[in-house]
């Protein structure tokens, strides 16, 4: 990967970090962890990978996204607003009443969102039936599902697996956001999925497992599964909470907001961080 690029796409996530914290903290509400896990992949895929146009939302023939594990709208909601959808002083309406940026990504009121969802293990289903119009419709379309590690656990995810693997859908690529922590805690200890990409390569995906916080890594991973002739997930192991060190790792922050004081100490965290990555510049 290009140095240049590298970095530019380091200080567009730190960004992102930044409006996820100042969206959840105004909200007094929302997920800020897992949010945090997955922006460094949303933000490789809006500004390097994806077909899109923020001045023509509803672009016919631009590529699909479908945040699955929907609840980490925060994320994408700050990596849209980096992309030029709306204006950044919008994430401070997150959650508030008259607002387009909800709790869950609202389709017909949101530009940029691609599927309305919330109901963990849905989204992917969804996804697979973008894919497959695409296909039938002979489109160059190129489908992406977010899901987190817990989603997983739900049925419904492993037969859209099936589905996708059945009809040899090698436009659509799963990224699984493999933080280690759901609602309840350790993913090892609720409801353990593992071994995930043995599974899904038995399910018959084209399987890659990367740091999800590595750009050159997930630009290698992206690279790989638009050559692939089977569908791709990409297993990311990441940190929930990237970021904000005290909300790293720890559970208790997977739906919790900061209070004024603890807000303060994570802007204070990715201000210094956003200062030493524009200095580098």
């Amino acid at each position: 990967m290009d140095q240049n690029l590298k970095k530019e796409l380091q200080i567009l996530a730190c960004n992102a970090r930044m409006g996820i914290i100042n969206g959840v903290h105004s909200a007094k509400s929302g997920h800020p962890g897992g949010s945090l896990s997955c922006v460094d992949t949303l933000t490789y895929l809006y500004h390097c990978v994806m077909r899109h146009d923020p001045k023509n939302p509803k672009w016919a023939d631009r590529d699909r996204l479908v945040l699955s594990k929907g609840h980490c709208a925060p994320a994408l909601y700050a990596v849209l607003a980096n992309e030029g959808y709306f204006d950044k002083e919008m994430l401070l309406t997150l959650r508030h009443v008259g607002s387009f940026l909800q709790g869950h990504p609202e389709m017909k009121k949101t530009p940029g969102i691609d599927m309305s969802t919330g109901s963990l293990g849905q989204g992917i289903s969804a996804a697979c039936g973008m894919a497959m119009a695409a296909k039938l419709s002979n489109k160059d379309t190129r489908v992406f599902a977010v899901m987190g590690d817990g989603e997983i656990e739900e049925g419904m995810a492993w037969e859209a697996f099936m589905f996708a693997s059945h009809y040899k859908l090698n436009n659509l690529t799963v990224v699984i956001d493999y933080n280690g922590l759901q609602i309840d805690g350790r993913l090892s200890e609720v409801c353990s999925p593992e071994p995930i990409p043995q599974k899904l390569e038995a399910f018959g995906f084209n399987t890659i497992v990367i740091d999800g916080h590595n750009f050159e890594e997930i630009e290698a991973a992206f690279e790989n599964a638009k050559t692939s002739d089977k569908p791709t997930a990409i297993i990311q192991k990441t940190v929930k909470g990237k970021g904000v060190s005290f909300m790293e790792d720890n559970v208790s922050w997977h739906g919790s907001a900061p209070n004024d004081e603890q807000y303060a100490v994570a802007m204070e965290e990715l201000s210094a961080a956003l200062a030493e990555l524009e200095g580098q510049a």
